[in-house]
């Protein structure tokens, strides 16, 4: 079976707008949550998100092409021009300079979005009702749906091969890494480009959650808000950017002499087949995934030394996630450190899985473990677990192997094995 190396990150997230400042601000503990500015929020009971900040599309994108995406689709394309110039392939396949030796039907996108243009909808729905004349931009339609921050970026950079966009609610970037690097596996493509990108900060979105009261209320201490495992947790906190690897054929990296970060080893999915929102009691479901990715992998467990995890700032998430933890790492726990990212940059639903996938591949990378900030007091089930939560300071570790999570609504489960180059 081939082998599949990550060659290439781009992230536009609430703590940078690109993956240095990302990557930075996470070893520091930096938090990107803050209170909302896209719109007065004040007469809805959560005031506060993770924002991206000062995002400027240009010189990515033309002020032509901006009229014409949503804001998930514009976040889609920035951060892929960024990983695409990171693993050397900037320009179009098969024509430009860079990437001119790589065959345009080789290159597929697989690029999720778990609900992709909502503060366009809301926009044109309120125009509707205040116009005479009951008509939208033509380019409405093509601004909302999940799959055409694939189909732009494909048409952008000439990539004629597989294209495909998994939505899977917070776990649709996850699988849309995983199935890709089996695209790869299978001889289907050499390269491809895929993550996910979200941007639902607008009055509907938080009114929704908020509704579901799955959000955090902590609007007087926002960067204090989201506090994975910590006992005084009051749920998760809304986040938006994307997050995209490139994906290649070992072979075909080495033979451009391209610089690779980890290698994919293992991908696990399953289902719960339990609840619409809860997880599975014993949390079966994330536990049958993790230990199916290690399979998939061919490693024993022991030889993973951290774990990004799925995370979120609620009371029964993050308690489940810590027993399957556990029970999947119980030999070894003593020597494994966990973290979840989303304390500092709140969670960003269809795209969580893409950029902590980037995330995990920088920790193999620098040998850097970040940090789970605002975490005070462990709660009670997840100290009974005995697992390292790496509370509030990064830490310096080698890793061969490490794991991360991404689980969504509907019971959907997805793990992702990464590995150090050797």
């Amino acid at each position: 079976m081939r082998r599949v190396a990550v060659t290439g990150l781009g992230l536009l997230t609430p703590v940078g707008n690109n993956v240095p400042d990302t990557w930075a601000a996470l070893l520091k503990g930096v938090c990107g949550v803050g209170p909302i500015t896209r719109f007065d929020a004040s007469k809805i009971p959560v005031r506060i998100a993770g924002e991206v900040k000062g995002f400027k599309a240009e010189p990515w994108l033309t002020s032509k092409d901006t009229k014409r995406m949503g804001l998930f689709i514009q976040y889609a394309m920035v951060a892929s021009y960024e990983a695409l110039a990171d693993a050397g392939l900037k320009g179009r396949f098969g024509e430009t300079e860079a990437a001119k030796e790589v065959a345009p039907e080789r290159v597929g996108v697989s690029i999720s979005a778990g609900m992709g243009g909502l503060p366009e909808i809301q926009e044109w729905d309120r125009e509707l009702a205040t116009k005479e004349k009951k008509t939208t931009t033509p380019f409405f339609i093509p601004m909302i749906i999940p799959n055409m921050a694939g189909g732009q970026l494909s048409i952008a950079v000439n990539a004629q091969g597989p294209n495909t966009c998994i939505v899977t609610a917070c776990a649709s970037s996850t699988h849309a890494i995983g199935e890709s690097a089996r695209l790869i596996q299978r001889g289907d493509a050499d390269v491809m480009i895929c993550g996910g990108a979200e941007a639902v900060i607008c009055e509907l979105g938080i009114a929704a959650f908020a509704s579901m009261k799955a959000l955090s209320t902590r609007n007087d201490e926002p960067a204090r808000a989201s506090r994975p495992y910590d006992r005084d947790r009051d749920g998760f906190v809304l986040g938006e950017g994307a997050g995209i690897l490139v994906l290649e054929d070992w072979d075909h990296a080495n033979r451009r002499g391209a610089r690779i970060y980890a290698e994919v080893m293992g991908y696990g999915l399953n289902a719960d087949a339990y609840h619409m929102t809860s997880p599975a009691p014993e949390a079966r479901g994330a536990e049958k995934c993790m230990r199916l990715a290690i399979a998939d992998a061919g490693i024993d467990a022991s030889e993973i030394g951290y774990v990004n995890s799925h995370g979120t700032s609620t009371p029964a998430g993050d308690g489940m996630e810590a027993q399957a933890i556990a029970k999947v790492f119980e030999a070894s726990k003593k020597s494994l450190h966990v973290s979840s990212t989303k304390s500092m940059t709140g969670h960003l639903l269809g795209a969580a899985g893409g950029a902590e996938a980037a995330f995990t591949a920088l920790a193999i990378h620098h040998g850097m473990i970040p940090p789970t900030i605002n975490l005070e007091n462990l709660d009670e089930e997840s100290a009974a677990t005995g697992l390292h939560f790496t509370a509030k300071t990064a830490v310096r570790k080698s890793l061969k192997y490490a794991l991360s999570n991404s689980f969504g609504f509907g019971g959907t489960n997805a793990s992702l094995i990464l590995g150090k180059p050797i």
